[in-house]
C-alpha cells in the first residue's frame, strides 16, 4: 500500500469515528477538536471533568477517548480510565489516549499502569497528534474483529482470529501473540500460554514474554522457578511494575511473606499511585505484624481512594484499626498523634458513609478502643455507648460483630466477647475466613505489645521442651500465660509439657491441678476452632491421670 492509499484509507476510518475529548480547560478542548476535525472526524463530543467523562461513556459508546490526566477537582484521567476498565465500560475495540503535562516518574508510571492505548505529553502539535492517532486507528481497524470477539467474551472465536492473523505474518504479530497468550491464561489453558512464551523467548528476550512465563509458572505451582524468572527479569528491567506484583504472589505462595512485602515496597516506591497495590501491601504488612508499614500503606490506600472506583469504608476503617493498635498504651506524643488521626479518620468515615449502620458502628467501636488505649475512660465509654445504641448483633455483618467482640475484650467484658464469638462461629461454621478471624481474636485479645511478648515466650517455651528442659518450659509458659491467660495453643502446650513431666516423675498433684486450670482456661473455644480436637484429646489424657 502506498502512502497516498494509506491516507485515503485513514480518512475513511476517521469519518466513521466518534471521539470524546476530556479536559477541564475549554481552550484545550477546542484546540483538540479543531485538530481532529481536520483529520476528517465528524462526531466529536466533550467532557470537562472525570465524572462527566465516565457518565458519558456509560450512556454512549465512543471509538476514541482523548483524556487529560489533570482534570481539576474530582477524578483525574487515571481514575477515569481505571473506573471505565474496572466496570468493563471501555470496550476492547475502543481507544483511550492519555494526555498530560506531567513528567514526574511516579505520575507517568501510575498513568501507564492502567494501560492507555496511547500516551502523549503536552504541548501537543497537530503533527504529533495525527501521527499517534493514525497508527492507533489503523491498528484498531485491522484488529477490530479480534477485539470485538473479546468484548463479546467469545474467546474461542478470538483465538481462531488471532491464529489467522499470526499466520498471515502482519506487522501486528507480536500484539497477536501476546493477546493469544493472555487469552489462554484467562481460560486457564496454561500449557498453551507457556508454549507461546517459550517460542517467543527462544527467538528474543522480551520483557512481556518473561513476565507471562513467570505468571504461568505461578499458576502451575512452579513458584520457585517463577521467583528465579521474575527476579532475573527485574534485574534487567526494574520498571516493569507488574513483575513485582507477580513476584510478590510467588513469595506468598512459598510462605515468604517478608520477601513479598519487600517486593511490594519496591514496587510502590517506583509507582506509588496504584491503589490496589497499596491495599495489598497494607494487608501483607498487617499479616507480617509490621504495623508501622501497614499504617503508611493503609493511609495511602485511603487517600488514593478519593474519587476512585475503589473507594470504600474499609479503607478508612483499616487505617483506624491499625492506628488504634499502634497508639494503644503509648502515652508519647507519637502515640497521641496516632490516636488523634484515628479518631479523625473514624469521624470522616462515619460522616461519609452515614447511611451504612455497620460502618457507623465499626467507626464508633474503633474510636472507643482508641480512647481506651489512651487511658481516656470517659470518651471511651461515650463512644461505646454510641455504638451500642445502634448495635444490633443479630443484624450486623460478621466484620462488625468481630469489631464488637474486639472492643468488648478491650473494655474488660471478656465473657460477653467470648459468647458473641461462639455464636458467630456457629453461625458461620463453613466460612474459613471468618473462623480464622474468630480464632485469632479468641487466642490473643490483647494489645500488640502483649501479643509480641506472648509469642516470643511461647516460642521460647517450645524450644525448652524440645531440648528436654521440662521445668524450664513450664516456667516460660507460665510467664506467657500471665500475658494471654486464655490462649488455646499456649494452654495446650503447657498441658502437654506437664503430662510429660508427670509421666517421668510419677504422680504430681500440683501439676494435675495446673492441668485442670489450663483446661478451664480454654473451655470457651468453639468446636470450629483449629485447636478443638487437640483439646478433646488432652481432656481425655488429663482425666486418665
Amino acid at each position: 500500500m502506498t502512502e497516498l492509499q494509506r491516507q485515503l484509507q485513514l480518512a475513511k476510518f476517521y469519518r466513521k469515528l466518534k471521539i470524546l475529548v476530556v479536559d477541564d480547560f475549554e481552550n484545550f478542548r477546542l484546540s483538540i477538536k479543531q485538530m481532529i476535525r481536520s483529520f476528517g472526524v465528524e462526531r466529536i463530543e466533550v467532557a470537562s471533568n472525570g465524572e462527566d467523562a465516565v457518565a458519558r461513556c456509560e450512556r454512549e459508546s465512543f471509538d476514541v477517548i482523548i483524556c487529560d490526566y489533570n482534570l481539576g477537582a474530582g477524578k483525574n484521567g487515571q481514575q477515569a480510565l481505571e473506573e471505565l476498565r474496572y466496570n468493563k465500560v471501555l470496550k476492547h475495540t475502543s481507544l483511550f489516549v492519555m494526555v498530560t503535562a506531567e513528567t514526574s516518574k511516579d505520575m507517568v508510571m501510575g498513568a501507564l499502569e492502567y494501560l492507555p492505548d496511547g500516551y502523549i505529553t503536552k504541548p501537543i502539535t497537530k503533527a504529533v497528534l495525527q501521527k499517534r492517532l493514525d497508527n492507533l486507528v489503523e491498528q484498531r481497524e485491522t484488529l477490530k474483529p479480534i477485539n470485538a470477539a473479546v468484548d463479546k467474551e467469545d474467546l474461542d472465536l478470538a483465538v481462531e482470529l488471532l491464529d489467522k492473523e499470526i499466520k498471515s505474518n502482519t506487522k501486528y504479530v507480536t500484539w497477536c501473540l501476546r493477546t493469544l497468550a493472555n487469552i489462554y491464561y484467562q481460560k486457564e489453558e496454561f500449557a498453551l500460554a507457556k508454549k507461546i512464551y517459550e517460542n517467543v523467548l527462544s527467538k528474543r528476550d522480551i520483557g512481556w514474554a518473561r513476565l507471562g512465563m513467570g505468571k504461568v509458572r505461578i499458576a502451575l505451582g512452579e513458584n520457585e522457578e517463577a521467583v528465579a524468572d521474575l527476579t532475573g527479569l527485574l534485574q534487567s528491567n526494574g520498571n516493569l511494575i507488574e513483575a513485582y506484583d507477580a513476584l510478590a504472589d510467588a513469595y506468598l505462595n512459598l510462605g515468604k511473606a517478608k520477601q513479598a512485602q519487600q517486593t511490594l515496597e519496591e514496587a510502590v516506591a517506583i509507582s506509588p499511585h496504584a491503589i490496589m497495590r497499596q491495599k495489598k501491601l497494607a494487608k501483607v504488612a498487617d499479616d507480617n505484624r509490621d504495623y508501622e508499614s501497614a499504617s503508611d500503606a493503609h493511609r495511602k490506600t485511603m487517600k488514593l481512594g478519593f474519587n476512585s472506583v475503589h473507594e470504600s469504608a474499609e479503607n478508612y476503617l483499616n487505617l483506624g484499626r491499625c492506628l488504634s493498635d499502634l497508639a494503644e498504651g503509648d502515652p508519647t506524643e507519637e502515640g497521641k498523634k496516632r490516636a488523634k488521626e484515628a479518631v479523625h479518620t473514624m469521624e470522616r468515615v462515619a460522616k461519609k458513609f452515614k447511611d451504612d449502620s455497620n460502618v457507623r458502628m465499626s467507626a464508633a467501636l474503633i474510636e472507643a478502643r482508641v480512647h481506651k488505649g489512651q487511658g481516656d475512660e470517659r470518651k471511651s465509654n461515650e463512644a461505646m455507648a454510641k455504638a451500642e445504641k445502634v448495635m444490633n448483633v443479630a443484624d450486623a455483618d460478621p466484620q462488625t460483630a468481630l469489631e464488637f467482640a474486639k472492643t468488648l475484650y478491650q473494655m474488660g467484658r471478656a465473657s460477653e466477647a467470648e459468647s458473641l464469638l461462639s455464636d458467630l462461629a456457629a453461625k458461620h461454621a463453613s466460612n474459613s475466613a471468618i473462623i480464622s478471624q474468630i480464632e485469632e481474636l479468641l487466642d490473643e485479645p490483647v494489645s500488640l505489645k502483649q501479643k509480641a511478648k506472648a509469642r516470643a515466650l511461647n516460642k521460647e517455651g517450645i524450644g525448652a521442651f524440645e531440648k528436654g528442659d521440662l521445668a524450664g518450659a513450664i516456667k516460660v509458659f507460665e510467664e506467657a500465660m500471665v500475658v494471654t491467660p486464655k490462649h488455646p495453643a499456649l494452654n495446650l502446650n503447657m498441658i502437654q509439657v506437664m503430662l510429660k513431666q508427670i509421666e517421668l516423675q510419677g504422680g504430681n498433684p500440683e501439676l494435675k491441678r495446673k492441668c485442670q486450670t489450663c483446661l478451664e482456661n480454654v473451655k470457651h473455644i468453639p468446636e470450629q476452632h483449629r485447636q478443638f480436637k487437640r483439646l478433646q484429646f488432652l481432656i481425655k489424657k488429663v482425666a486418665a491421670l
